[in-house]
């Protein structure tokens, strides 16, 4: 009976199934695959290969799997990720490859699981998960060099901002200036990282080493002879490595087996092997080992035993090797009475130490307080940093320290020029002060003048100096393209001194901006800059404007001639030596019509067409006969007939009405351009140089514009500030190359610049400071135009700056403005943290 019921039952359910298959037709069978499909056993994975097991982030992974179904000829593949990305798979009837990109890092302990799920027409499955172990997320880490930041973030990746004329950012472009950060793309694993002025250097977590920036002499030790590496390279050799520092010049590495290995410099022993021989590839520091910490300062090096003992080797002339002498070892010393250390920073002539009670320990050179100790007198053995307890960390840049206290607050110390405390002031601090406004720091790291911290929210702060980007804020003082002087409109005439610019508008009066520690500004003030211009007391009635080193001139339309700032040679021409904050006139001097400055003397042509000077003369500049420095102005001899004047560093220049030159001064680059190096004490007429229009001096060269537009130039040319193709000297004039239809010309210390006759602009020689104007700071032989320039009406040049006059009446102005010299208000430091602009 039970049997009967069963088929009953049976025949029942096949019915059941037939009428709804029959009403339903292939939807029945999408949802009910078992009851339409004779297949009634699962797949099996009967291959899978995977490329790896270890990966670093973003890098890739495949895989491959082979399946069979004895019932299903086409089975279904299905990939998931745990992590990661996964690309599009490929298959075929039985077989299945999916390529796998890692993500940038893991949890630690935690490897990424890839599944596949394989299926046949019975809607039965089968899974093979693959396993692959990531590097793990780092702990947030920064470095500071001295113009440039790194930020190795919790996601693994590696932020850089800054200076990058020896390609420290490590983008592998030629940007000179990054003020913001960007990310090093491809670059990832990254564990630790180091900085100095000019290197970049990190370890990844497969032990690899890889470094970036100046590469002189092969020193960064990958194998490459470019003098610049602008991209990370790995640096063979090296293996197993857990932590990298960088000094002034030589790096350590700490390997996982508690052995240090060092390269490069070697002058004063800081490689620790014994002897003073530079190693372009890493060698083992011989017999030091548990090594658990290292650290790199200026010509010294430092390493933490797992014993809590610091030992010391290299230069040691301020007792920065810690062992009561200031005798250099080539091999490690052990650092005097320190026992229990938990940490250790280096500066540049000086060493911290971190015990496990929270104290901390200095000793070395002190000459800004940064041995916290409340002095300023250097110590050969550690002494106690005052006020401090509980540190967690520290860091040292090259003249001041931080450290981090329990509650998540930062104190500095030592020297404070451009505000790297961060306690609000440039004042040096010979003991701790709290760092202004930051809470919950968890890292930090110190430069030659700024500072950074990283926050647990992942934000970095930054402060001290701004100039070179470092601070990742956006500001920087070096201006590609130009930037427009602040405020300054209605200008007709621009001259620019060492580090400072002079303006002087169609009402009379000047304005003044930059370097103003010798007065050279002539406000009154006793500011050490100006970053906009700011008006110079006292003149209304001004022509002309002429800039020298450290003092300025203005020339009246009465005739007469004003002068401030240094006057130690008695360039101010006031008949004293006495500087002046504001202007004095020149004495005896009437009917002016032009003005020069050049380093520490000055030119006034009168209206009679004779020549004064006045002031420095050890060179013979004022062309009297003599070396006598003069305080009030005096003729230059055997000179008539002149409409121009010039003057360099210490050589002088006059141009007659003829169209000839007649020269005097230093000669000992060919300057005069006289066909020898022989000081000329009066003048002499430039005899191979005919229809001069006008002349220029730089610091050591020479240019004269003449008048079929064409330009001529001689004197030092190391820079290529002849414009000639080559870097020789020329003692005679030589024409510029591929440059006509010039109206006028300009040249600073080492660079030269000329106007067309259709408003731009060209420049050649010294570009270190991007004062060229190009984007680059790579010096240029023959010229070449500033982009982005036209419509110049005049031209001027300072040291490492550049201005221009637009047909406008406002003044643009490029290159370094270190000293607020380019006039647009960036500020030169903070004295407070900012926030990087880190996405």
């Amino acid at each position: 009976m039970k049997s009967v019921r069963f088929v009953a039952g049976l025949l029942l359910a096949c019915a059941v199934g037939c009428t709804d298959f029959e009403q339903e037709g292939d939807a029945f069978c999408q949802r009910n695959p078992a009851r339409c499909n004779p297949d009634k056993t699962p797949p099996t994975v009967a291959e899978g290969q995977q490329s790896t097991t270890d990966v670093l982030g973003e890098q890739p992974v495949t895989f491959n799997v082979t399946a069979q179904d004895a019932e299903t000829t086409q089975l279904h593949f299905t990939w998931t990720a745990s992590a990661g990305t996964l690309g599009a798979p490929t298959h075929t009837d039985t077989t299945s490859a999916v390529s796998w990109t890692a993500p940038l890092c893991l949890p630690a302990g935690t490897p990424a699981t890839i599944t596949l799920t394989v299926t046949d027409d019975g809607g039965f499955t089968a899974t093979r998960t693959f396993t692959v172990s990531v590097n793990r997320c780092p702990a947030p880490q920064l470095a500071a060099g001295q113009g440039h930041s790194l930020a190795l973030r919790p996601d693994g990746t590696l932020w850089t901002w800054g200076l990058n004329a020896f390609g420290q950012l490590g983008h592998g472009d030629s940007t000179v200036i990054g003020p913001t950060p960007r990310r090093i793309s491809g670059l990832t694993g990254v564990m630790a990282v180091a900085a100095n002025p000019y290197q970049s250097l990190i370890t990844r977590a497969d032990g690899t080493v890889w470094a970036w920036g100046y590469n002189y002499n092969g020193m960064l030790g990958t194998g490459s002879t470019d003098q610049f590496v602008s991209a990370p390279m790995q640096m063979p050799g090296l293996s197993g490595i857990t932590d990298v520092k960088a000094g002034e010049g030589h790096f350590l590495a700490l390997r996982s087996d508690g052995t240090v290995w060092a390269w490069g410099s070697n002058s004063r022993g800081q490689l620790g092997d014994g002897t003073t021989t530079e190693r372009l590839t890493p060698a083992q520091v011989p017999g030091l080992d548990g090594v658990i910490a290292i650290a790199a300062g200026g010509r010294f090096s430092l390493a933490l035993r797992s014993d809590g003992t610091v030992w010391a080797w290299g230069y040691n002339g301020n007792g920065q090797l810690g062992d009561g002498t200031t005798t250099q070892s080539t091999t490690p010393v052990q650092v005097l009475t320190l026992s229990g250390i938990t940490a250790i920073a280096a500066g540049s002539s000086f060493a911290l130490a971190l015990g496990s009670d929270g104290t901390v320990w200095a000793w070395g050179y002190n000459s800004s307080g940064q041995l916290g100790n409340g002095t300023t007198t250097q110590s050969t053995t550690p002494v106690q940093v005052l006020t401090l307890s509980g540190a967690t960390a520290i860091a040292a840049g090259p003249g001041h320290a931080l450290a981090l206290l329990p509650d998540r607050t930062l104190r500095a110390w030592g020297g404070n020029s451009t505000g790297q405390l961060g306690d609000g002031t440039t004042t040096d601090q010979s003991q701790p002060v709290p760092v202004a406004g930051l809470s919950g720091v968890i890292g930090m790291a110190a430069s030659g003048g700024h500072s950074l911290a990283v926050l647990d929210n992942g934000a970095v702060h930054a402060w001290g100096d701004t100039t070179l980007g470092q601070l990742g804020d956006g500001v920087s003082s070096l201006k590609l393209p130009a930037v427009q002087v602040s405020a300054l409109q209605n200008v007709i005439s621009l001259s620019a001194g060492n580090y400072h610019s002079l303006a002087t508008r169609s009402d009379g009066t000047v304005w003044a901006w930059g370097d103003n520690r010798a007065s050279q500004l002539g406000d009154g003030s006793s500011e050490a800059l100006r970053d906009t211009p700011v008006q110079v007391s006292g003149i209304t009635s001004a022509l002309a404007t002429a800039g020298g080193r450290a003092h300025s001139l203005a020339l009246l339309n009465d005739g007469s001639v004003r002068a401030w700032g240094s006057n130690f040679y008695g360039q101010l021409g006031d008949g004293t030596t006495t500087s002046r904050p504001t202007s004095v006139q020149a004495s005896g001097l009437t009917g002016a019509t032009a003005i020069a400055a050049g380093d520490e003397h000055s030119l006034a042509l009168r209206n009679d067409r004779t020549v004064w000077a006045w002031g420095a003369n050890y060179s013979s500049q004022l062309g009297d006969g003599t070396t006598t420095q003069r305080s009030a102005p005096v003729q230059v001899p055997s000179l008539e007939n002149i409409t121009a004047i010039a003057a360099g560093y210490s050589h002088s220049l006059a141009l007659r009405g003829d169209g000839t030159v007649w020269v005097w001064g230093s000669n000992s680059s060919g300057q005069l351009g006289d066909g020898t190096s022989t000081l000329r004490s009066m003048p002499v007429q430039l005899t191979s140089l005919s229809n001069v229009t006008a002349i220029a001096c730089g610091s050591s060269h020479s240019l004269a514009l003449r008048s079929d537009g064409t330009v001529w130039a001689w004197g030092r040319n190391r820079d290529g500030q002849l414009g000639n193709g080559t870097t020789i000297d020329r003692f005679a004039p030589e024409r510029v190359s591929n440059l006509a239809g010039v109206i006028a010309i300009a040249a600073g210390s080492d660079q030269s610049m000329a106007i067309r006759e259709d408003g731009t602009v060209w420049a050649w020689g010294d570009n270190n400071s991007s004062q060229l104007g190009d984007g680059t700071v790579t010096s240029r032989s023959t010229p070449i135009q500033v982009p982005g320039v036209t419509g110049i009406t005049s031209i001027a040049s300072g040291s490492i700056h550049m201005l221009v006059l637009r047909n406008d009446g406002t003044v643009g102005a490029w290159g370094f403005g270190e000293y607020g010299q380019l006039g647009d208000g960036t500020p030169r430091y903070r004295t407070e943290p900012v926030r990087a602009l880190l996405p």
